[in-house]
């Protein structure tokens, strides 16, 4: 793969991280803000636990999503970049400019969702 599309790859992964990052300290702001603001009644409660919960959820969606991103980082300087983690070959490149943290080439994805790998 030349420089410059790995250029553009790193930045689409630095992107990623600086925008989950962003998205984590949103998060725990409202976290903080909602418990501070002591619900009076049963349905605020219930509103800001619901709130809390989603908000956790998708907090662990960006750590795993955060995890890829970072080990796609170390992949890229360690020149293992673009190699299907499974099989050895080569991602497909418009996989890899679509989800720049793919670990596996589309073959092996579709075998881990299957469970067949």
């Amino acid at each position: 793969m030349d420089q410059r599309r790995l250029k553009g790859l790193r930045d689409k992964l630095l992107g990623k991280r600086r925008e989950i990052v962003a998205a984590y300290n949103k998060n725990k702001t409202y976290g903080q803000q909602a418990d501070e603001e002591g619900a009076q009644d049963i349905a605020d409660k219930a509103s800001n636990s619901y709130a809390k919960e989603f908000l956790f959820t998708l907090s662990n969606t960006d750590r795993d999503t955060l995890k890829l991103v970072e080990e796609a980082l170390l992949r890229l300087d360690g020149q293992h970049f673009g190699v299907c983690l499974a099989c050895g070959e080569a991602v497909e490149r418009k996989r890899l400019e679509a989800v720049p943290w793919a670990r596996f080439c589309l073959g092996c994805q579709e075998k881990q969702e299957s469970g067949l790998a």
